[in-house]
């Protein structure tokens, strides 16, 4: 064969052959990336297949949960609907018994008013009957009968009620006076207290003149500070080796002088250290007006009393009336009302109870509005007195008309301890009561924190809250303080109002 005709077959066989391999190639990868989809194809459904069994469980665990947790819920509902049910009827049952309970008495009540109506048909039956036979015999008729023997009945009882009031008032007007003269006279000389007056001024004496400047200190301020603490009048003058305190309130001046002989033992005297004097002061006053309560009752001899109620009789201690002090006429007017109950033959104690409580009202009339009578009757029903003591409080100077006699005999002790004499003092109690009313006027403000009257009523100086009362309204304040004291109160001279704002900051190095 000619040699351009072989090359030309082997040429066609290679591409043929060629051809082939190329088909098998393709095929075989073909193949290749089917059986890698499937595969693929396969794990994905068998990884869908487990989520789904996963996600079937859970939803079969939570509706397991859901449906026990309604189980429960049906379970309290059923026990609590079970407990109404049982209370319902148990009430059904209370209210049936009472229902019966009523109607029994209803069917007494009837029959009681028929028996009733049977008297009241007999008892007219027979009055009809006498008044027929009185017509009769007398001769008169029923009206005529009537009126003759209400007449004759009118006349002779009238006679002698008469005469028994007439000899009833002779009798006793010559009895009473008598009885009621020894009766008092006996109390007045069975007890016998003393009288110490009170003053508006305490003296402390100095180790050395030298003390004054430190108790002035620096431009002041010592002094300042405490007259503003104590609301007392500090009064440093030529007299040697003594300092005057001067004030109204006996607890305040008590205050200061305790307060100023802590500092002069002390040494130290500057503003800090006169507040930490200040404040132990307060805590030992507040000891001793509870060992002055404690004191007063057992001097009176009674039991029971509640400490709170100790605690207000011993403020009494430092509060007078015309001069006398309140606690001491406290214990006086239980005595004599003892005494007057003894004679009288009432109980003892209750009148000692209602004598020695009698101003107990006057402890907190300050904080309270309303004479102290009254606070004094409100507080003891708060504690639980009986009827008579609180009587006794309300009574005893004629505010209330006294239901009982305690009262009458608790009136007439008070009056037997302010009447004897030397016990009051009006223009001592004439001042002190315009200082309080100065102090009274500066407190009913809105913003004051506290207020003190000093210098002899000359000066109020209010010390203000200064979160409430900025420096403008302070200035205001002042000027409605002083219109509202021309208004209400006559005075001599003038009064000077100090309106005090302070604001501090206090943090601690630690």
């Amino acid at each position: 064969m000619p040699e351009p005709l072989v090359a030309g077959l082997v040429a066609l066989v290679a591409g043929l052959v060629g051809f082939g391999i190329a088909l098998l190639l393709r095929r075989a990868i073909a193949l290749s990336s089917e059986q890698t989809a499937r595969a693929n194809a396969d794990r994905l459904l068998a990884e869908a297949r487990d989520k789904q069994k996963g996600i079937i469980l859970e939803a079969k665990d939570e509706a397991l949960r859901i449906a026990k947790q309604r189980e429960s819920e049906d379970r309290e509902r059923r026990a609590e609907l079970q407990r109404y049910e049982a209370r319902l009827d148990k009430k059904d049952e209370q209210l049936d018994t009472k229902v019966e309970r009523v109607e029994a008495r209803d069917r007494r009540l009837g029959e009681k008013e028929k028996e009733l109506e049977a008297e009241r048909a007999e008892i007219a039956r027979l009055q009809d009957e006498q008044k027929a036979e009185l017509a009769r015999v007398a001769g008169l008729t029923q009206d005529e009968a009537r009126q003759v023997l209400l007449e004759q009945i009118e006349e002779e009882v009238r006679d002698a009620a008469n005469r028994r009031v007439r000899e009833i008032e002779q009798e006793y007007r010559e009895r009473s006076d008598d009885r009621a003269r020894d009766i008092i006279t006996m109390a007045l000389q069975r007890y016998a207290a003393d009288h110490t007056a009170e003053h508006t001024v305490t003296s402390v004496s100095l180790p050395s003149d030298d003390l004054k400047g430190r108790i002035i200190g620096r431009e002041g301020r010592n002094i300042r500070t405490l007259e503003q603490l104590t609301g007392v009048d500090v009064i440093i003058d030529d007299t040697p080796e003594t300092v005057v305190l001067s004030g109204f309130d006996p607890i305040r001046r008590e205050v200061a002088k305790r307060a100023l002989e802590r500092l002069l033992v002390d040494g130290r005297i500057h503003p800090a250290r006169i507040e930490e004097s200040v404040a132990k002061a307060r805590t030992e006053i507040d000891q001793t007006v509870r060992e002055a309560g404690e004191s007063a009752v057992y001097e009176v001899g009674i039991a029971g009393l509640h400490p709170d109620l100790v605690k207000l009789l011993g403020r009494l201690a430092f509060r007078t009336s015309y001069g006398q002090n309140v606690l001491r006429h406290s214990v006086e007017v239980a005595h004599v009302a003892g005494m007057l109950a003894a004679e009288t033959g009432y109980d003892v104690q209750t009148m000692k109870r209602a004598g020695l409580l009698h101003d107990i009202g006057k402890s907190i009339d300050h904080e309270v509005e309303g004479p102290h009578t009254l606070i004094g009757g409100e507080l003891l029903k708060r504690y639980g007195f009986p009827q008579a003591v609180i009587d006794g409080v309300v009574g005893h100077h004629g505010d209330v008309e006294p239901v009982t006699m305690v009262g009458t005999l608790i009136s007439a002790a008070d009056a037997i301890s302010a009447a004897r004499p030397g016990a009051r003092s009006e223009i001592v109690s004439n001042y002190i009561q315009r200082l309080q009313e100065l102090e009274a006027i500066a407190n009913g403000f809105q913003g004051v924190e506290r207020s003190y009257a000093i210098q002899a009523g000359r000066e109020v100086r209010v010390i203000v809250k200064p979160e409430e009362i900025d420096d403008l309204t302070a200035m205001r304040l002042a000027r409605d303080i002083s219109q509202r004291i021309q208004e209400q109160l006559q005075y001599p001279g003038q009064i000077k109002i100090t309106v005090i704002r302070e604001t501090r900051a206090v943090e601690y190095a630690k």
